[in-house]
């Protein structure tokens, strides 16, 4: 007679897991809404580190496609037109308009301690904000 024997097993069996991809989410504790009323659909503004400065009035737009940087950023943290590469691809405003992009620029960009490497679509238009980034 014989006995059947249970299929070896790990000494340290992990359960599986199905794959998912978590995303970080940007999150504010109460006192961060103090005077302001809820819900509210207003613009997120933030500041960021690109490239060692701290940048303020960074838009934060959950459905664009391009992060896109402004002529006033561009020149403040002293890039010049050599460092861009080509990008010629047109890009449509807020307003509807064709705008034609200067070029695109690779920059470190950290928020809180996490810092990755962002491709800014460098375009010469007039915008209240120093430049529009995706959701981190």
């Amino acid at each position: 007679m014989s006995v059947a024997r249970p299929p070896a097993e790990d000494s340290n069996p992990e359960p599986k897991r199905g794959r998912m991809k978590i995303r970080p989410a940007l999150s504010f504790f109460n006192e961060h809404k103090v005077g302001t009323v809820q819900p509210h659909d207003n613009a997120l503004v933030v500041t960021l580190k690109i490239g060692g400065y701290d940048v303020k009035r960074m838009l934060v737009d959950q459905g664009s496609g391009a992060e896109v940087m402004y002529p006033d950023l561009y020149e403040g943290l002293r890039l010049k037109p050599e460092d861009l590469a080509c990008y010629d691809s047109p890009l449509v405003g807020f307003n509807g308009k064709v705008v034609i992009p200067n070029g695109k620029i690779k920059l470190p960009v950290q928020a809180g301690l996490k810092v990755v490497e962002v491709d800014f679509i460098v375009v010469d238009a007039y915008f209240p904000y120093t430049a529009i980034v995706a959701k981190p």
